[in-house]
């Protein structure tokens, strides 16, 4: 069975976590499905949309324990810089919009990697918890960068020393989810949104997750500046084209994401 599912519908990879038996916890062969996942996002122009999810009842329950921590202590810095930071990395930069669809249990790392997303859904019976403190870790996955800057620096530090569990609505309510939907139509609600995601301008997209990852160490000017060399590039689009023609004649604009 493959740890990692990609299917491609509507111009959207769907991207499964599938060890259901484990809450799709980290392991070597999801590290690796992840891999292969994102070699073929980045190169295929027909893709313009990701949606990751997890397979059952949870979204990601973090790292397998019982693989990684076999034998007792290791050096965890090992891992992190193989298999977490680089997909971190990679789904920031990717140029494609991604969609992190949280169908249940989220935990540790596996919470951590939808905030990585661009846009984070839950169902309302899914639930979010920074499990490290638990077993004496410190978040990682770019969880001390990203739930402080989502939620508040003091409700950060509440999540992860207190290693409580906050409900889909108490993650709506911190402003860490951006809307939630009933569990019973999750699936088709978080691929129709990607789908709509996905037929918006793919330049724009692009542009505008490179300058919402600039602003987070810039200086006001230095961002005013990245916002005007960007919108320089985006007046030259075909889509930029299109989306004014469209308006103009009172029409849907259809955009084909060409440079």
């Amino acid at each position: 069975m493959n740890a990692v599912l990609i299917e491609v519908k509507n111009a959207v990879c769907v991207v499964t976590l599938n060890r259901p038996d484990r809450l799709n916890a980290l392991n070597a062969d999801i590290h690796a499905g992840l891999r292969e996942a994102f070699d073929k996002i980045e190169n295929d122009d027909a893709i313009r949309a990701v949606l990751l999810t997890g397979a059952g009842r949870g979204f990601c329950a973090g790292a397998d324990l019982m693989q990684s921590l076999a034998g007792g202590t290791r050096d965890l810095g090992e891992s992190i810089d193989k298999d977490y930071n680089p997909l971190v990395r990679r789904m920031r930069a990717c140029p494609k919009p991604i969609i992190c669809a949280v169908n249940g249990v989220a935990a540790g790392a596996g919470m951590n990697l939808a905030l990585a997303g661009d846009i984070i859904i839950a169902a309302k019976s899914a639930n979010f918890t920074q499990a490290f403190i638990r077993i004496g870790l410190i978040p990682d996955a770019g969880g001390t960068y990203f739930l402080p800057r989502l939620i508040g620096d003091a409700r950060a530090r509440a999540m992860a020393m207190l290693g409580e569990t906050i409900s889909a609505e108490q993650a709506e309510a911190f402003g860490l989810v951006y809307k939630l939907f009933e569990d019973a139509n999750f699936a088709d609600e978080a691929l129709a949104l990607a789908t709509a995601l996905a037929a918006k301008p793919a330049k724009a997209l692009a542009a505008m997750k490179q300058a919402f990852n600039q602003s987070a160490s810039n200086t006001l000017d230095a961002q005013l500046d990245v916002e005007r060399d960007l919108q320089r590039k985006m007046g030259s689009t075909p889509d930029f084209a299109e989306g004014v023609k469209a308006f103009i004649e009172k029409r849907p604009a259809v955009f084909t994401g060409k440079a």
